[in-house]
């Protein structure tokens, strides 16, 4: 290790981030590869370490022998003013090289507050932030993750995006690359190529043209770049191999514990719900090869609880069969099964006796509103006797702790939906008390997280305006005013936060002199509260004569012209209005596993999704 590097890890809060080292990591000489990856989580080394999708793609790229994927994270801010002063550029933990040492430098973007952390990385590391900058002397700079459906703020800056799953797609991004590098190809003639691999987005082959009202004009391709780009799709998921092998990070991660990914996709449409539509169609794994796989991990690992992660782990066909068969072997070595995303109308008594038995913990619901009438605005399709017969399931099985997800600010909300919040708790409390199983002096504990409702594209919802923060910030009081009892705790968001978040989610490339500026002037780890620097943000938009208001705060037209208007995840813009007049008519749309409601994501399969035989 370098001797500046060992010197500041002295100064610094958990070294430990920094050090690499951890068991499963992977090495390789640097002699013998024709391609080195530094994949890049724009955020701290215990949220980049919790997140699934890296863990999938450093095993998927090691496993080529030419290939050696290695990591890099934001540091916290005690080490990145630690490396600025010591000029120790960002380097990747296996190796330690700076990320000037790498043929590709790849991020993922989770998160539109994340940007700022991607410029300040890219900066730390010495690389020049605007790919017109950048010749093959550079690393290229690559993005994939669900915010490239609109990544356009940080378009300058990025030499290509990868859109949908990168299973499949990403190996052939590096087979080009590593074929360029030995052919000496230009770098222009390389993103040429790249652009006509499936899913492959490159910025700089489209012209953006604006209206004088400041709507996008048109989305012009140059350079035979595809007019609109369609997602990749790993249409063998059921039998693609899962992880087997974890880096066992050495600082606690945010969501330390084995990971196995039961399906993707979801069917169930809510309207406000990103995932839910651009990770269209759902596709899930067999119950046979999910527990082989995570008893494989949990023995190369050692972890002692195992996530069953999706983005609706209870709409697994085979899921009671899967819990089964862990339960064998969980159960005897004392290893406890998570299951994060439950539905409220498909939890069952049986269920429940499988989540308690291994040990007993908290179970999280997402009624999203609280009422029916918004419920159905947004498609929700959860009941009131639903949600009740839910939460008493639950406390007959042991469980005295619930927690619930809410949004405030959703279309056509009004204050008795706020006070529906209140409502919906107060009853669960009292469902508790009431019930014939509780535990003798032990009392019930609702807990109540409320996030502000933020527009997002390829959404039905992506048309709608987000509320003011002042609006915001009146329901939230109110809501405070409408709980009664000591057993239901609220916490909500910043809204000044998801008014960030939403402008971003919807901007355009004129965003991205703002995102520069704002860095220059020291935003970084946005999304932290402790660390956001909210007026410095808007002193910069309005230096910059941009309108933040602008993106965020108007209703797009349904046949508006969009930013991410050459972008294809597979449901069409025809199925997105639909949904959209839907909603305004409190109208629901059912399940995709129930009835089709032509979306067209099954094109992307090449047939139906589902068999609805």
């Amino acid at each position: 290790m370098d001797n500046k590097l060992k010197e500041i890890l002295t100064r610094v809060q958990k070294p430990g981030r920094y050090t690499g080292g951890e068991p499963g990591s992977v090495y390789k000489n640097k002699a013998e590869v024709d391609l080195r990856f530094a994949f890049c989580f724009p955020d701290t080394y215990e949220v980049g370490m919790s997140y699934l999708g890296m863990k999938i793609l450093y095993e998927l790229l090691n496993e080529i022998p030419a290939i050696w994927c290695e990591r890099s994270f934001m540091p916290w801010v005690d080490m990145a003013d630690e490396m600025q002063r010591q000029n120790l550029p960002l380097y990747a933990l296996e190796s330690k090289d700076p990320l000037t040492d790498f043929d590709m430098v790849g991020f993922t973007l989770q998160y539109e507050l994340s940007y700022s952390n991607i410029l300040a990385m890219l900066k730390l590391a010495g690389i020049p932030l605007r790919a017109g900058q950048r010749d093959e002397s550079w690393p290229l700079i690559v993005a994939g993750g669900p915010c490239v459906c609109n990544a356009e703020p940080l378009a300058p800056f990025i030499d290509a995006m990868f859109l949908g799953e990168g299973e499949e797609q990403l190996p052939a991004v590096c087979a080009v690359v590593s074929q360029a590098k030995k052919n000496k190809t230009s770098k222009a003639k390389l993103l040429r190529q790249l652009a006509q691999i499936e899913g492959v987005y490159v910025p700089s082959l489209y012209t953006v043209t604006y209206l004088p009202d400041g709507r996008v004009e048109a989305i012009t391709p140059h350079e035979g770049a595809p007019a609109v780009v369609h997602k990749a799709l790993l249409k063998n998921f059921e039998n693609f191999p899962l992880p087997e092998n974890f880096v066992v990070p050495m600082v606690g991660a945010v969501h330390d514990r084995a990971q196995i990914e039961v399906l993707r996709g979801c069917v169930r449409g809510c309207r406000f719900c990103q995932a839910g539509f651009i990770y269209r169609p759902m596709r899930q794994r067999s119950a046979k090869l999910l527990s082989q796989s995570a008893q494989a991990l949990c023995g190369n690992t050692g972890y002692e609880e195992v996530s069953l992660t999706s983005l609706s782990t209870s709409d697994h066909t085979e899921l009671e069969p899967l819990l089964d068969d862990m339960l064998e072997w969980t159960a005897p070595k004392h290893i406890n099964l998570s299951l994060p995303s439950l539905r409220v109308d498909n939890f069952t008594e049986s269920l429940a006796q499988k989540t308690t038995k291994v040990r007993k913990s908290g179970l999280t619901f997402a009624p999203e509103a609280g009422t029916q009438r918004l419920r159905d605005v947004i498609n929700k399709n959860v009941t009131d006797e639903e949600i009740d017969r839910t939460c008493t399931l639950a406390f007959n099985n042991g469980y005295s702790a619930v927690k619930l997800y809410f949004m405030m600010g959703l279309p056509t909300e009004t204050m008795e939906d706020i006070a529906g919040i209140a409502d919906t708790a107060q009853r669960i409390v009292e469902l508790y008390y009431a019930g014939p199983n509780k535990r003798k002096g032990q009392g019930v504990k609702v807990s109540i997280s409320v996030a502000c409702f933020v527009p997002k594209p390829m959404t039905p919802f992506q048309y709608c305006a987000q509320d003011s923060e002042e609006t915001l910030r009146e329901k939230q009081r109110y809501l405070l005013s409408c709980v009664k009892s000591k057993k239901i705790q609220v916490s909500y968001h910043d809204s000044r936060i998801s008014f960030l978040e939403a402008v971003f989610a919807k901007g355009d490339r004129r965003l991205a002199d703002v995102l520069e500026k704002a860095v220059e002037a020291g935003c970084r780890f946005d999304g932290w509260d402790d660390q956001f620097l909210f007026d410095v943000w808007m002193q910069t938009f309005a230096d910059l004569g941009i309108d933040p208001h602008f993106y965020a705060n108007r209703t797009l037209g349904l046949h508006e012209v969009t930013p991410w208007s050459h972008l294809d995840y597979g449901v069409t813009d025809d199925f997105l209005r639909a949904e959209y007049q839907k909603a305004v008519e409190v109208q629901t749309t059912p399940p995709c596993n129930k009835k089709c409601s032509a979306c067209g994501a099954n094109k992307l399969l090449g047939g139906p999704c589902f068999a609805y035989n």
